[in-house]
C-alpha cells in the first residue's frame, strides 16, 4: 500500500500562487508515476498534471499547461506550484499514485489517493 498526504491549499485571490505538495509513503517503490486531479462542486474530478517516479516526464492538461509545474523530491513528495490562478481553479486537489508506466491521466487507472486539500481562488 502506498499512503498520500497533501498540503497547501488555502484561499488566494486571483492572480495569485499556491503550492501544493503531497508527501507518499509506505510501499512507493512499487509506484511509477503521480499525478494531480481536482474536483469543484458540481463537476467530475478531472486531471491536472502527472510526473514519473523519477522525476523526468512531466504531463500538464491543457487548463493549466504554462502555469503549473509538477515537480518532486529524492524523498517521494510531489510538488504543484500554481501561478496565476484563476476562480475556476478552485477546486479539491487530489494527489494520486499510478503503477502502470506511462503517461496516464485517466482517473481510474490510478490506484493509490489522497484525501485532498482545498483550494479557494477569490476574484
Amino acid at each position: 500500500q502506498v499512503q498520500l498526504v497533501e498540503s497547501g491549499g488555502g484561499l488566494v485571490q486571483a492572480g495569485g500562487s499556491l503550492r501544493l505538495s503531497c508527501a507518499a509513503s509506505g510501499r512507493t517503490f512499487t509506484v511509477y508515476g503521480m499525478g494531480w486531479f481536482r474536483q469543484a462542486p458540481g463537476k467530475e474530478r478531472e486531471f491536472v498534471a502527472r510526473i514519473s517516479r523519477n522525476g523526468g516526464s512531466a504531463f500538464y492538461a491543457n487548463s493549466v499547461k504554462g502555469r503549473s509545474t509538477i515537480s518532486k523530491d529524492n524523498a517521494d513528495t510531489v510538488f504543484l506550484q500554481m501561478n496565476s490562478l484563476k476562480p475556476e481553479d478552485a477546486a479539491v486537489y487530489y494527489c494520486a499514485a499510478v503503477k502502470r508506466a506511462g503517461v496516464v491521466t485517466r482517473e481510474r487507472d490510478y490506484d493509490y489517493w489522497g484525501q485532498g486539500t482545498q483550494v479557494t481562488v477569490s476574484s
